[in-house]
């Protein structure tokens, strides 16, 4: 039998709890370093944003509509780099850690050891990216790049409130984790890139706040000096706003999914996942009608 090219939901849904399961069991210091990868590969995306957007001068004074959909065009490459290359994302791990919880599939506290494990990895790769190779590359050095870069810093995180951010950052991750959602459920590369595309494309022309990719905008604006702007001011207005606003767009796509498909989902026990165990059998084998295929073939048999 063919293999269908997109998953249904509950197999995706499914897909989720075992990427927790295995996110959880990485040690430590590998996912701390996929998440300073995916910090590059995500500033990679913001960096062209910024390209295209600030150099369309012209464009912005006519039409400033227009450059905002085509600096959030060219955005999702960032990600579609860290899903193909199986990096960590603070924002996805949002969505798929409260999932594996919810079903008894992980430990309640690999939640806060891997938020704060990866919160830190995306922001080294992050900061490293805006000072070494922007900054000291001075490769957008220039006017009207630098003040761009100054610019689009001070639209997010000096001129909005605190509660704008933080509804920014809801709508952000809830495309973000729609995107990862799409994704997954697609089977082949390029399937993977549009399902990843789009949402990411709305989200950022549409000013939306993801904490991460503010790790490299913001930080960027205060190494460019730009006015008003501080480390204190990123961390307490921008930072945490969009933090929290993330998780809350995250879990209005998880928690509907554990809803609508996982309510005859069983984890097999916590001590399973500990000792490094595999999914148990009807697990492994879940069919969207939530039942299992070992349920099943006792019925066969008889």
């Amino acid at each position: 039998m063919e293999t269908p090219s997109t998953l249904k939901p509950a197999q995706v849904a499914v897909a989720m709890i075992e990427h927790g399961i295995a996110k959880h069991r990485t040690r430590a210091d590998i996912v701390f370093f996929k998440a300073v990868m995916a910090g590059v590969m995500l500033s990679f995306g913001g960096l062209l944003s910024e390209i295209i957007s600030g150099g369309a001068t012209g464009l912005t004074a006519s039409n400033p509509g227009i450059v905002k959909v085509l600096g959030g065009f060219v955005f999702p490459v960032g990600l579609v780099m860290i899903v193909l290359q199986g990096h960590e994302l603070l924002t996805s791990n949002m969505m798929i850690f409260p999932m594996a919880i919810v079903k008894g599939a992980i430990p309640w506290w690999s939640l806060p050891l891997n938020w704060f494990v990866v919160t830190a990895g995306n922001l080294m790769g992050s900061l490293f990216f805006a000072e070494v190779l922007v900054k000291q590359s001075g490769i957008i050095s220039t006017n009207p790049y630098m003040a761009y870069a100054q610019t689009f810093a001070i639209h997010k995180a000096v001129e909005p409130e605190w509660y704008q951010i933080f509804l920014r950052g809801i709508g952000c991750n809830w495309l973000v984790s729609v995107a990862i959602w799409q994704a997954a459920g697609a089977s082949d590369t390029l399937s993977k890139i549009f399902a990843i595309w789009i949402p990411i494309w709305i989200f950022v022309s549409a000013g939306f706040d993801h904490v991460v990719a503010n790790m490299f905008s913001v930080p960027l604006g205060i190494m460019f000096h730009a006015e008003g702007l501080s480390t204190a001011l990123y961390i307490r207005k921008s930072l945490i706003a969009a933090y929290l606003g993330n998780i809350v767009g995250a879990l209005l796509v998880g928690l509907p999914a554990v809803y609508f498909y996982l309510n005859d989902y069983k984890a097999g026990g916590l001590r399973g996942v500990e000792e490094g165990e595999g999914l148990n059998e009807g697990n492994a084998s879940f069919r969207e009608n939530g039942s299992d295929n070992a349920s099943d073939r006792k019925r066969e048999a008889r």
